[in-house]
């Protein structure tokens, strides 16, 4: 404990008090919105019954960067993964943040905020935060996706009755292995989740309800507009199952959810304004006229084109027979009625053949990038990180908050000893990390005495002597090879 708060002196010292930074919130918001225009800063306090107090309690902060919000509209897709993760410093809370898809598939953080608790309070008020920034109606047609928090669905549900909510399937597995391990109900329930059919998912489900009519059951609970393909729509262009998103920046962000608030709320800051730097790096060594990710799912899709047959009916149709199946593709609607094209925005197999016979038979029509929605073009990815999150002075030259309250630290109480750092693992987590160390877990197995030979407890707990050992009135000989054995049975125990 002398190191620990030997290490707690030291980073109050590097990283500032963090009542102090509380107190100066104001002037940072100040300084940040003066930097970035159009930055959109919410806090809120705990109400309190004297309203001539000098002093408010912090409750929770939300911010959305000028820049980024900007970037977001010019990347086109609309779609933002939710998530909350646990501060590891002194103070208790969550970070909340929200995370969309930029044109090469990758993340692209919109907003983020640091409250009491994930909770349907909570997510509501960082939703109509988000509802505001975005210029959304309730009955926008948005897309978001999460795991299945108990407050995030409800307060979804009061924001945005109308979007489409995804549940991110590694949460679903993640349930579905408390109960049904092997990776055969792995294998189904992926099965079901790529299924971009409704007549392909219900073929899928039929083999799990075989394999494992009770794991059928509980996965037919869950609808599968949220979870599979074959039930999603093509508003946001994108397919994804997975929140990885939300996933990558909280392990990016790891070590500034230890820091004090300011502190935390700038490292947050600086990843996001390095990292545009760092994309941009990337873009300059790209050619068009799509992005590396999108290009080489094109590659792989055009692979595949080779194996069709097409057949024109006369108009804007064509019947294409594939390895899968046969299926129609209508170029003027652009959609294929396997509905890859019309989910991701990224023209199918048998979109790829239609296009290709077009050329061969002189129709004019263009290559096959043509047909790839614009937000995946090289352009429309430039565009999205043109905008730039600005740098900020240190706290000396930060301007002075005219507000006349004063924040101070929200209250809550103080655990005894160091602090836990570590994200809490669930029992399938720890078990397969025992396994993928070369070591088998033993929980749930069944302790055989090795005294008394009786399964249900160990040497330690045994109150009976050892078997063909000495009892009450054997002789002094036995009686300590009786108890040199029972030490060494606790010793390997």
């Amino acid at each position: 404990m002398k190191a620990f708060r030997a290490k707690s002196l030291t980073s109050k010292e590097v990283q500032g008090d963090n009542q102090e930074q509380y107190s100066r919130l104001r002037d940072y918001i100040m300084e940040l919105q003066s930097a970035n225009p159009d930055t959109t800063v919410h806090i809120e306090v705990e109400s309190k019954p004297n309203p001539d107090s000098t002093t408010r309690v912090f409750k929770r902060i939300y911010i959305c960067l000028g820049p980024l919000k900007l970037g977001f509209k010019e990347c086109g897709r609309d779609i933002l993964g939710l998530d909350g993760a646990f501060l590891k410093g002194s103070q208790q809370g969550q970070v909340l943040v929200a995370v969309g898809l930029d044109s090469n598939n990758g993340l692209y953080p919109l907003a983020y905020a640091i409250a009491e608790a994930e909770n349907k309070d909570s997510w509501t008020w960082f939703l109509e935060c988000l509802k505001d920034d975005l210029a959304l109606q309730n009955n926008s047609r948005f897309t978001f996706i999460s795991d299945r928090q108990k407050g995030l669905i409800p307060a979804l549900e009061k924001v945005f009755p109308a979007a489409e909510h995804r549940f991110c399937l590694r949460h679903i597995h993640q349930n579905m292995k408390l109960k049904w391990r092997c990776k055969g109900f792995k294998d189904c329930l992926w099965a079901c989740a790529t299924a971009r059919t409704v007549p392909e998912f219900r073929e899928k489900m039929e083999e799990l309800k075989k394999f494992n009519e009770e794991a059928y059951n509980w996965l037919a609970q869950i609808p599968p507009k949220h979870w599979s393909r074959s039930h999603f729509t093509g508003w946001a262009q994108s397919d994804v199952l997975l929140n990885n998103m939300c996933e990558v920046l909280n392990a990016k962000t790891v070590e500034g959810r230890e820091k004090p608030i300011i502190s935390c709320l700038e490292y947050l800051r600086e990843y996001l304004m390095k990292r545009i730097v760092n994309v941009m790096k990337v873009q300059h060594q790209c050619k068009g006229p799509l992005t590396p990710k999108i290009t080489e799912i094109l590659d792989e899709i055009k692979k595949a084109a080779a194996q069709c047959t097409v057949k024109w009916c006369g108009d804007s149709r064509w019947q294409v027979q594939g390895t899968l199946g046969q299926y129609v593709v209508n170029i003027e609607q652009k959609v294929c009625t396997c509905r890859r094209w019309e989910i991701s925005g990224i023209p199918c197999k048998h979109a790829v053949a239609v296009n290709w016979d077009m050329a061969a038979h002189k129709q004019q029509v263009g290559p096959p990038e043509d047909w790839v929605h614009p937000c995946y073009y090289l352009d429309t990815w430039k565009k999205a990180y043109a905008y730039k999150v600005g740098p900020i002075n240190g706290p000396k030259l930060w301007p002075i908050s005219p507000v006349p309250t004063t924040l101070t630290p929200p209250l809550h109480h103080k655990e005894a000893g160091r602090p836990k750092k570590k994200r809490r693992r669930d029992q399938v987590e720890v078990e397969n990390a025992m396994e993928k160390k070369g070591k088998l877990t033993r929980k749930g197995g069944t302790v055989t005495c090795k005294k008394c030979n009786v399964k249900g407890h160990n040497s330690r707990s045994c109150k009976e002597p050892k078997k063909g050992k000495a009892t009450e009135g054997g002789s002094a000989n036995d009686v300590v090879a009786a108890v040199g054995s029972a030490g060494g049975s606790a010793a390997e125990e």
